[in-house]
């Protein structure tokens, strides 16, 4: 198949790439390397097609739908705190760019389309695990980005004729995730600090529990979805387990300190799975201990990723209590 990966220099986006070249496809990465890294792609540069845009802006990157078969939109801004401050930015990306992209595909008329979208869109939902009729609440504006450009996409999808199936992912882990300074996702800051020597961080009490999916899971679900002929679809992805930040200290092994807990942020996160695996056939494979064991065999990938201290995250997620909580100084 021809095929488009948008933010294929991302983490997951890098591992979607390794599965269609070693597959055989014809694929093309499209990335502005505002979060992704050329690392992630060197020992596959020449086995597909760079092109280096921005997809919050139209421009001749379009031409690269025609006669494509398959698109994986993965190209997105994440993380909580530099959403609020920076709504602006999060819009172009997340909204714009897919706005961009399903015009793209409109126009070319490409085979299918696949978006990632975020569980982050259920907020704080009311039941776990967590079906994907529940409440939409997104608390922050990258939640509410991710859950806009998937209503674009399903609007498309019926309107336009474009099969597309959205998929919601939950707390993706594994080799690659990001290390950029934005303070973000926790395994890339615990295992940045593992390797500091550093205290792990844990919020609250460490008794909130995740939903931590490992990534080959992610991309087998994202194969799964494309090469099936349903359409107009939503499926949450999701280990079927959770996992309590304290039983992740337990797996990594070291110190830790408390910080305090941010508003806005649920206490567990729990994927209902039970659509996907009755439509699609896709199961969870990897568990935590052997996606934690797997992972540590990677950690040098962290090895210059800022490393976390509790006043550096009281800085940096500021505005997050000041926006979320109900005051400045929480």
């Amino acid at each position: 198949m021809k095929t488009i990966v948008t933010g294929g220099a991302g983490f997951i986006g890098s591992h979607l790439v390794d599965y269609l070249v070693k597959s055989g496809h014809h694929v093309s990465v499209l990335d502005n390397f505002s979060t992704g890294r050329h690392e992630n792609l060197s020992h596959v540069l020449k086995s597909i097609e760079l092109i280096e845009c921005d997809l919050g802006h139209a421009g001749n990157w379009a031409d690269t739908f025609v006669g494509v078969d398959w698109v994986f939109h993965l190209a997105a801004l994440a993380d909580i705190v530099p959403s609020i401050q920076e709504p602006e930015a999060y819009f172009r990306s997340n909204v714009d760019g897919t706005f961009n992209v399903l015009r793209a595909c409109q126009m070319a008329k490409v085979g299918r389309l696949i978006y990632a979208a975020s569980s982050s869109s259920y907020g704080m939902p009311d039941n776990y695990p967590t079906p994907e009729t529940a409440d939409i609440r997104p608390q922050y504006p990258y939640a509410l980005t991710k859950y806009l450009g998937e209503s674009m996409v399903l609007h498309w999808e019926k309107v336009y004729k474009i099969p597309a199936i959205s998929l919601r992912f939950f707390n993706v882990y594994g080799p690659r995730s990001r290390t950029s300074g934005t303070y973000g996702a926790v395994f890339g800051i615990f295992l940045a600090q593992k390797l500091a020597g550093e205290p792990f961080t844990v919020v609250g009490n460490g008794e909130q529990t995740r939903d931590f999916t490992y990534v080959t899971d992610v991309v087998d679900a994202l194969i799964v979805a494309v090469e099936s002929t349903l359409s107009g679809r939503i499926y949450n992805v999701g280990s079927s387990k959770t996992v309590s930040v304290n039983k992740l200290v337990n797996l990594l092994g070291g110190d830790s300190v408390r910080i305090p807990k941010r508003p806005g942020e649920p206490d567990c996160t729990f994927a209902d799975i039970s659509r996907i695996r009755s439509e699609l056939g896709w199961e969870p494979q990897v568990s935590i201990e052997n996606g934690v064991t797997e992972l540590l065999k990677h950690i040098e990938y962290w090895r210059n990723a800022p490393v976390w201290t509790p006043k550096s995250i009281a800085d940096a997620t500021r505005d997050w209590f000041r926006y979320l909580g109900n005051s400045e100084t929480q």
